[in-house]
C-alpha cells in the first residue's frame, strides 16, 4: 500500500495545484453567497475526484491486472499514453500563456459566479474535477497505479481516500478557513486570486511537464 501511496502523491499534488478550480473557489468565497456556493463547490469537487479515480482504478484492474511478473506491458502502455497526453496539454498551456502586458483571459463562466446557486456550484465542482481534461488525465494515472498495485479492498479505499484529501486540499482549506474566519481572509484571498490568474498557464505547464515525464518514465519501466 505504501508504494501505491507514493506513486499517486505527485498526481494528487497535480490536481491540487490546478489554478482554475482554486480561482473559482476564491471567487465564490468573495461573492455575496459565499457560504452556500463555496460549500457546494467543495462537495462537487470532492465527489468528482473520488468518482474519476474510482472509475479508472476499476478499469485498470481489468485492463492491466497485477501479476507475479514485475513487467506489465499493458500498464506501461497506458501510462505512456497518459504521459504523452499531459505533455501535449502542457505544450498547449505554455503556448497559450498571456504575453507581457496582455490581459489574462479567464473562462467566461467565472463572470457569472456571483449568481450561481448551490446545485450549480456542486455541478461546477464536479465538472472541474471529473471532466476537466488535465485533472482527468491525472486521475487516470492515479487509477492505473492503484488498480495495478494488487491491493485488497480496504487498502484500495484507503489509497483513494488519501489521494482525494491531498487533491482536494487547495479547495478544502480556503473554504473551511473562510467559514471560520471570513473577515480576516478576504484580502489574502483576493491577492492569491490575482497571482493565480496571472501565473495560471506557467504553473500548469511546468506541473504537467514534470508529471507527464514521470508517467512516461514509469510506463517505460513497466515493459
Amino acid at each position: 500500500m505504501n508504494a501505491a501511496i507514493g506513486a499517486v502523491l505527485p498526481l494528487a499534488l497535480g490536481v491540487a495545484i490546478s489554478p482554475i478550480p482554486i480561482i473559482a473557489a476564491i471567487l465564490m468565497l468573495l461573492s455575496p453567497r459565499a457560504r452556500v456556493t463555496s460549500v457546494g463547490f467543495l462537495l462537487g469537487w470532492i465527489v468528482g475526484i473520488v468518482t474519476a479515480v474510482t472509475v479508472f482504478t476499476l478499469l485498470a484492474s481489468v485492463i492491466a491486472p497485477p501479476d507475479s511478473d514485475a513487467a506489465n506491458p499493458a500498464r506501461g502502455a497506458v501510462q505512456i499514453i497518459l504521459g504523452v497526453g499531459l505533455l501535449l496539454v502542457a505544450m498547449r498551456q505554455w503556448r497559450g500563456r498571456p504575453k507581457p502586458g496582455e490581459p489574462v483571459a479567464l473562462p467566461k463562466w467565472m463572470a457569472a459566479i456571483d449568481r450561481i446557486t448551490f446545485p450549480v456550484a456542486i455541478g461546477l465542482g464536479f465538472l472541474l474535477s471529473a471532466v476537466n481534461p488535465k485533472n482527468l488525465l491525472m486521475a487516470a494515472g492515479a487509477g492505473v497505479d492503484i488498480g495495478t498495485a494488487g491491493l485488497d479492498l480496504g487498502s484500495t479505499i484507503a489509497v483513494i481516500a488519501i489521494f482525494t484529501v491531498i487533491a482536494a486540499s487547495t479547495v478544502l482549506v480556503p473554504v473551511v478557513a473562510y467559514l471560520i474566519a471570513a473577515d480576516r481572509l478576504r484580502a489574502p484571498l483576493d491577492g492569491l486570486r490575482g497571482w493565480l490568474e496571472k501565473e495560471n498557464a506557467v504553473i500548469m505547464s511546468v506541473l504537467l511537464l514534470v508529471i507527464g515525464v514521470a508517467l512516461i518514465g514509469k510506463g517505460i519501466g513497466a515493459f
